[in-house]
């Protein structure tokens, strides 16, 4: 498999994010779902709407976000609705929370890993294309967050986030916390879903990757750490898996006092697995030629 192209600019503004799209060369067609971390209460390191606003715009978007698996203000369609209200996403775009609603939709991974199906929120079936827009920081349980963090638990639905997060052994939040797996099946499992979506779209979707509030805790967290390094960049790529390792190569070699802090928090949950394992599926490569914008 040839490189496959990253672009990267130091400059982190709305305008910005445009112009890394543009980069890419295409124009995502039809009705664009636009996969974004929206933000638990009480989170303080998320994307404000304010600040994807023209991207949004840009490609005539709808906001698409999924309910969680774990307690706060997301885990029903009630106070997901309402969180998204006051955190000023209803302000600026039309919002689908996609599993507000059952029956799922469930996607087939017959060369899956751990899992062999996909449980996503059913208004998926609505849409042509995606823009997955990330916030790249660190995540609790999978070490780090970005590109393929949204493409798998991302999109899932409620119970198909807890299907991933237990490796396939459960769709019932209530007992998931009592079913995890051994931390690589969970990450694999993560590498087996984004796969189902990249499928799913076949060639419709493209990522940017935000690195600013470089915290080693997801948007998820209700108390999330304070970044602990400087903002790094924007990059934009048509591979999620190319763009996940770029984000950690640049982390990796910065010369930021915070950088320690943050590559323990990767290898601790050893996230780079799940860039491992969705390069052996197949659906991007690790292999990447960055280009500098």
């Amino acid at each position: 498999m040839e490189k496959a192209k990253v672009y990267f600019t130091k400059e982190i503004t709305p305008e910005s994010v445009v112009k890394m799209y543009e980069k890419l060369g295409v124009e995502l067609p039809g009705k664009v779902a636009v996969k974004l971390h929206s933000g638990e209460q009480g989170n303080q390191n998320y994307i404000r709407p304010e600040f994807v606003k023209a991207m949004v715009e840009r490609v005539n978007g709808t906001v698409v976000e999924c309910n969680t698996a774990y307690g706060g203000a997301r885990n029903s369609t009630e106070k997901h609705k309402k969180l998204i209200e006051e955190h000023g996403w209803t302000k600026y775009f039309d919002v689908d929370l996609m599993d507000a609603e059952g029956p799922d939709m469930e996607l087939s991974i017959p060369n899956g890993k751990v899992i062999k199906e996909n449980f996503v929120g059913k208004n998926l079936k609505n849409y042509d294309s995606m823009l997955v827009l990330s916030h790249f920081k660190g995540h609790p349980m999978g070490g780090y967050g970005g590109a393929l963090k949204q493409l798998s638990i991302g999109v899932a639905s409620s119970q198909g986030k807890s299907w991933i997060h237990s490796a396939g052994k459960t769709k019932d939040q209530t007992i998931l916390w009592d079913n995890l797996p051994e931390q690589n099946k969970f990450l694999e499992a993560m590498a087996d879903s984004a796969s189902s979506i990249v499928e799913y779209f076949k060639g419709k979707i493209v990522f940017i990757n935000v690195m600013c509030n470089l915290s080693v805790d997801c948007d998820c967290c209700a108390k999330a750490e304070d970044p602990c390094m400087k903002d790094i960049g924007i990059l934009a790529s048509l591979d999620p898996i190319a763009i996940d390792q770029a984000c950690i190569d640049l982390i990796y070699h910065s010369k930021d006092p915070g950088r320690d802090h943050f590559v323990q928090r990767v290898e601790r949950q050893n996230g780079i697995h799940t860039i491992e394992a969705a390069q052996e599926l197949g659906f991007g490569t690790r292999e990447y030629e960055r280009i500098n914008v």
